[in-house]
C-alpha cells in the first residue's frame, strides 16, 4: 500500500482544498491529512473560523481522505512520515522548496494550486462586502 501525507488547516473548506485532497489522493492508496490545531494556529498567529475539531469532523466526511490526525508543530513532519510509513508527502505549489528536507524519508510533490481560489481570498471578499 502507497501511503500520502498533506498538511494544512483546511479552514473555510473550498474547491481548491478538495482540488489538492483529490490529487494527494492520486498519489497513493491511502492519504493522511494532518490538521493544524487550534493551538498550532495560535502559534503562528493564525485563528481559524472553524475548530480544529470541526475541520477534522468535515474532512473525515470528504471521500479522498482516509486519516486526519492534529498538527501540533512544525518539526512534527518526520516523524509523522516515520511513524505513519508514509511514501509520499504532498503540498501546494507555494510551499515549494521548503519541505525538501524530507526527501531522506519519502518522496516530496508540490502541486499545482487551484487559481483563483483561497482561504485568505474568501475571508478579504467576505470583509470587503460587509463594508
Amino acid at each position: 500500500m502507497k501511503k500520502v501525507i498533506t498538511y494544512g488547516t483546511f479552514d473555510l473548506l473550498h474547491k481548491g482544498h478538495v482540488n489538492i485532497l483529490k490529487r494527494a489522493k492520486e498519489q497513493g492508496d491511502h492519504l493522511t491529512v494532518v490538521v493544524s490545531s487550534d493551538e498550532f494556529n495560535a502559534l503562528k498567529g493564525k485563528k481559524a473560523y472553524t475548530s480544529y475539531e470541526d475541520r477534522k469532523y468535515i474532512l473525515e466526511a470528504i471521500k479522498y481522505v482516509d486519516e486526519v490526525l492534529p498538527e501540533h508543530t512544525w518539526e512534527q513532519k518526520i516523524d509523522d512520515v516515520k511513524n505513519n510509513n508514509i511514501d509520499v508527502f504532498v503540498m501546494g505549489h507555494d510551499w515549494e522548496g521548503k519541505f525538501d528536507f524530507l526527501t531522506d524519508y519519502c518522496e516530496v510533490l508540490y502541486l499545482p494550486r487551484t487559481e483563483g481560489v483561497s482561504t485568505t481570498k474568501i475571508k478579504e471578499d467576505l470583509k470587503e462586502q460587509l463594508k
